[in-house]
């Protein structure tokens, strides 16, 4: 990190779930825990460059944080006692608060895993539930959830102030719920993990197509749903569908930082200890007869793994998979990977066809970049020029933008 900015951004970014799952375990209020971050983090940004970035500034934060919390509801609690009313912050516990120690790594497993649970209370909706456990976990922002569910950003802001004054209302505990309720609690908390992990595998927006710490994050708390969940199979798929993906993310971005598609990847750069692990749990999970859509898509990704070039893939194996996986989780973009890969199987004009019946994904670009590329190969370059410039118009990643624009001017150029 070159400038207090930079380190400033990054620890909001990358470590604000951590940071607030322990301040919300402290303080059990989402909405306090926020206010003292973000005092905590405009501190940083006036104490960083005086006193010089912090060795570890998450823990530097989270400090900061913790005191600014404490001083806030101290000067409530004389507001509270001056006018003689008797109120939630007069009964405080500050004592407990003052005797705050940083964390320990699995403690911070611990506030994390009781963030998801409470966030996923099924006394919310359950697009309440992701929508909050993105915001204060995985530490996206409001737009990138917004995008993710294909939202306008107020509408998506309102839902967090809503959820958030639900838990507060409804007192919703702050816990991992005990073992008998788990089974009815861990599809939207599986949904969080893996809503968490695309937003890094693939970022909705900004410079970088890869925001590792995201993935990295995800993976980790696949790996404790695991250990807390050892026999449900959709938790150990999901956790080998990520992992599956996630060995591919030195092979996905070039030297100077672009994207490179899965056909053309270097597969010896490909993360083999992954796979292993992933296509080990892709067959645990399935030996269970109970498949689910993560396990699906993980013997999905398997597939793709097991091909040492890009000819050998199973295509029309993978083709069956998406057909059984739409079924189970119908959707239109399941429908669009396997329009993919019945072009791959089948034949391109296959493909086509089968995108053509898509009509929910006009603003997907990865929709429309899809086509194109069907067109490309096709030899039907101007249909695939119009197809490249509609997903342009809709892409907001920056490296996708200039993956888009250097095979727009390579159809355009054949012509």
């Amino acid at each position: 990190m070159n400038s207090t900015p930079a380190a400033v951004e990054w620890a909001f970014r990358e470590q604000s779930g951590k940071i607030l799952a322990t301040l919300i375990r402290f303080l059990g209020d989402f909405d306090k825990a926020e206010e003292a971050l973000q005092d905590a983090m405009a501190t940083a940004l006036e104490r960083w460059p005086v006193d010089g970035v912090p060795d570890n500034p998450p823990a530097w934060i989270t400090t900061v944080a913790r005191r600014k919390a404490i001083d806030r509801i101290r000067r409530d609690q004389l507001r509270v006692e001056k006018y003689g009313i008797l109120g939630e912050l007069a009964s405080s516990n500050i004592d407990e608060l003052d005797m705050f120690e940083e964390p320990t790594a699995s403690a911070l497993h611990d506030d994390r895993l009781r963030l998801i649970f409470t966030c996923c209370h099924p006394a919310l909706s359950v697009e309440a539930q992701v929508a909050l456990t993105l915001r204060t976990l995985g530490g996206l922002t409001v737009p990138e959830i917004a995008r993710a569910f294909l939202l306008p950003v107020p509408t998506l802001a309102q839902r967090l102030v809503r959820a958030k004054r639900k838990i507060r209302d409804a007192r919703i505990p702050y816990r991992v719920p005990p073992d008998h309720m788990l089974p009815q609690r861990i599809k939207a908390v599986l949904t969080v993990v893996y809503l968490i992990f695309n937003e890094g595998y693939t970022a909705t927006s900004g410079a970088d197509l890869v925001r590792r710490p995201l993935c990295r994050n995800a993976i980790s708390l696949g790996r404790v749903i695991c250990e807390i969940m050892p026999d449900e199979p959709e938790a150990i798929g999901l956790l080998a569908l990520m992992l599956l993906h996630d060995s591919r993310r030195d092979a996905r971005v070039g030297s100077k930082g672009e994207l490179i598609i899965l056909e053309d990847q270097d597969r010896e750069r490909w993360d083999q200890a992954q796979i292993s692990e992933g296509r080990i749990l892709v067959k645990r999970a399935l030996l269970m007869r109970r498949p689910g859509p993560y396990q699906i898509q993980a013997a999905i990704t398997a597939l793709h793994a097991e091909a040492s070039l890009p000819a050998e893939t199973n295509w029309l194996e993978i083709e069956g998979l998406y057909a059984t996986l739409a079924k189970m989780n119908p959707s239109p973009v399941v429908e669009l990977n396997r329009a993919v890969a019945a072009a791959m199987s089948r034949g391109i004009q296959q493909g086509l066809n089968l995108m053509d019946q898509i009509s929910e994904l006009g603003d997907y670009h990865l929709f429309h970049s899809a086509r194109a590329d069907l067109l490309r190969r096709s030899g039907k370059n101007s249909e695939a020029a119009i197809a490249y410039l509609r997903a342009l118009e809709l892409a907001e990643n920056q490296t996708e933008v200039d993956y888009l624009r250097l095979r727009l001017r390579e159809v355009s150029q054949a012509d």
